[in-house]
């Protein structure tokens, strides 16, 4: 009979079991894990045996890859050089010079057509055919000497030597002006090419090339100079009626000693414009005092932006203020007639004349100087406050009856009426505007100043109680009804000094110009009475006006 073991002592015996065979299951795994590691150093000698293999490159797709043509770097750099040269010569600008008794200044422009343009502010321009370049020749006669041109009338003979001293001062200036000029284009050119390549060598290529088109475009002036323009000019502004005054180019030829005394006559006449302020003995404008332009009826007249922009500049103007009429019609057509006023620089002060509709005076407003005073409202241009009032009728709607003077006397009563408001609230007005005279003598003792037009016929006289009303003659010579009458009508502005501490009219110089077809220039002052040393209101220190050819 088998014996019995106890149920204890069976694990005891499986685990001594399993301990006595453990060390041949290690040294197995051990044997396992050394082929293992034997295997992986065969495997690494035998990498490093074999030559190293070249690292992969990217492949970059050839269409990410910008390579501009040719023909388009080219593009590039020409045109780098004609705006880096073009923006030179306009910055650098030309050179003043005398040239026989004119004072002007010359300057190169970029053009397409070449030329010679000759402006003779406020007159206008003569242009002339003279040559094909890209490079066009201003003239800007900006002051003419009034002794050497009275000199010039009263002793004709002096024109045989005048010839070869202009050719002689605009051969000097000529050249003067190609090395100044050649200097802008280059300094431009390598500027502006400098800050788009950032390289020197494009730079300097741009500048090199500037030189090089400014001399191509010089020897091209040459070969294609055109000496026979001269007697084909075409003129603008109020010089389109230089040939009916001078006479045909051809016929000067062969009367030259005619052409002469009437070139001498006109040069002696548009002196007297420019040299004016200069020769009044009797009143000198204070640095300090404000000067208003005052003009109306300008009725279309293109011309008429050339006289206000010339005096604007020659008077150094504060604002230049408009009574109305300013159109012909009122219609929307007719508005980009007003687009100058936003180059003149100044305030432009404007009410509403009887041939201006709504519709223009709206667009008057759009316009970037424009200050417009309407139903008793005021605006305060260099420390003087205007107040205005636009006219009640607008004539050429003929749908409608003309109201005529009552209605007139109305919108005088309301302007009285926010003047005096005004005054109660402690800002009182300097200067009051209408369009129609009848209208601001309602105003009379409510502000020292009024100013008007509708006439066109120069005025002034004080009211009853104390205002100075000036009514201004047509700044357009009667616009398009130059051409009804016999005797043209005469270009009228004025200009007005006021005392900046006061704001009290101090003078005023009464500025004329010869209508269609004249070529008379005008200027007169005259004093107001606690600035007058003697003699009659109205005097005219400045001499005899031209006459009229």
């Amino acid at each position: 009979m088998a014996r019995e073991v106890p149920f204890a002592v069976s694990p005891v015996r499986a685990l001594f079991e399993r301990l006595r065979r453990a060390p041949a299951r290690v040294r197995r795994l051990s044997a396992a894990v050394r082929r293992l590691a034997d295997r992986a150093w065969r495997a690494g000698r035998a990498r490093q045996a074999r030559p190293p293999r070249a690292p992969r490159r990217r492949r970059v797709e050839p269409s990410l890859v910008h390579r501009p043509h040719p023909s388009a770097r080219a593009l590039g750099l020409a045109s780098v050089t004609v705006v880096g040269a073009g923006l030179g010569l306009l910055v650098v600008g030309g050179v003043e010079t005398s040239v026989g008794p004119m004072d002007t200044r010359m300057a190169l422009t970029p053009s397409v057509t070449g030329d010679t343009r000759i402006s003779v502010s406020p007159l206008g321009a003569i242009d002339m055919d003279s040559h094909d370049a890209l490079l066009r020749l201003d003239v800007e006669v900006e002051r003419l000497d009034p002794d050497r041109s009275r000199a010039l009338v009263a002793h004709p003979e002096e024109f045989s030597g005048l010839e070869d001293e202009v050719a002689a001062d605009i051969r000097n200036s000529t050249f003067d002006l190609g090395v100044r000029s050649g200097g802008a284009a280059l300094v431009g050119a390598t500027a502006l090419g400098l800050t788009v390549y950032r390289t020197p060598r494009r730079a300097l290529a741009a500048g090199g090339l500037a030189l090089a088109l400014l001399a191509a475009s010089g020897a091209a002036a040459f070969a294609t100079w055109n000496p026979k323009s001269v007697l084909e000019p075409k003129y603008s502004g109020l010089l389109t009626s230089a040939p009916s005054v001078i006479g045909d180019a051809r016929s000067i030829v062969t009367e030259f000693d005619v052409y002469q005394q009437e070139l001498a006559r006109l040069v002696t006449n548009v002196s007297k414009l420019y040299d004016a302020a200069s020769t009044l003995p009797a009143y000198r404008p204070d640095p300090s005092t404000v000067r208003f332009l005052h003009v109306s009826d300008m009725h279309l007249n293109p011309a008429a932006w050339g006289i206000i922009r010339s005096l604007v500049d020659q008077y150094e103007l504060d604002a230049v203020i408009d009574t109305g009429d300013t159109m012909d019609h009122g219609s929307a057509a007719e508005n980009v007639y007003l687009d100058p006023i936003a180059t003149l620089g100044v305030p432009y002060v404007w009410v509403r004349g009887n041939h201006d509709s709504l519709t223009t005076q709206a667009a008057v407003e759009r316009q970037k100087n424009a200050r417009v005073v309407d139903d008793g409202e005021s605006v305060v241009v260099a420390g003087v406050r205007i107040a205005g009032i636009g006219d009640p009728q607008f004539t050429p709607d003929r749908s409608v009856a003309a109201a005529g003077d009552p209605a007139e006397t109305a919108v005088g009563e309301r302007l009285a009426a926010a003047l005096a408001d005004l005054r109660d609230r402690g800002r009182p007005a300097d200067l009051a505007v209408a369009h129609n005279p009848v209208a601001l003598e309602q105003v009379d003792g409510l502000v020292p100043l009024a100013l008007a037009g509708h006439r066109h016929h120069r005025k002034q006289h004080d009211l009853p109680d104390g205002t100075r009303l000036m009514v201004e003659g047509s700044a357009g010579g009667g616009g398009l009804r130059a051409v009804e009458d016999d005797v043209p009508e005469k270009v009228s502005a004025s200009v007005l000094y006021l005392d900046r501490s006061t704001r009290r009219l101090q003078a005023w110089d009464e500025i004329t110009l010869g209508g269609l077809g004249l070529t008379s220039a005008e200027v007169s002052r005259h004093l107001v009475e606690e600035n007058r040393p003697g003699g009659a209101e109205g005097a005219d220190p400045s001499g005899a006006p031209g006459e009229d050819s």
